[in-house]
């Protein structure tokens, strides 16, 4: 398994005017719930999935300035699915993600 360009990431999401607030396996999370990271087999492709609580009309703005930003670092940053956020217990959370239709 290769390590996952998690530097470059961070400077495009700092780019972008955004933060990182976590980073777990193949996921990375923002500092807001909007939506969150995914790397992919390709070290230059990461899903963007979207919150199926947050408004498309408030967000897609700020999806396409990352995805301009990942563009101008030679990285591809495509639409995923959706993911809903529960809690699991005191410690943990619980991610699931729809399936795309």
């Amino acid at each position: 398994m290769s390590l996952k360009p998690v530097g470059i990431v961070t400077e495009i999401v700092e780019a972008a005017d955004m933060g990182i607030s976590y980073a777990y396996e193949d996921l990375v999370f923002l500092e807001h719930n909007a939506f969150l990271l995914q790397f992919t087999v390709s070290d230059k492709e990461l899903l963007i999935h979207t919150n199926s609580e947050a408004e498309e009309s408030e967000i897609k703005d700020s999806i396409a300035k990352l995805k301009n930003v990942a563009v101008a670092h030679a990285m591809i940053f495509t639409d995923g699915s959706q993911y809903t956020l529960t809690q699991a217990d005191d410690e943990n959370i619980r991610i699931e993600f729809s399936q795309p239709s």
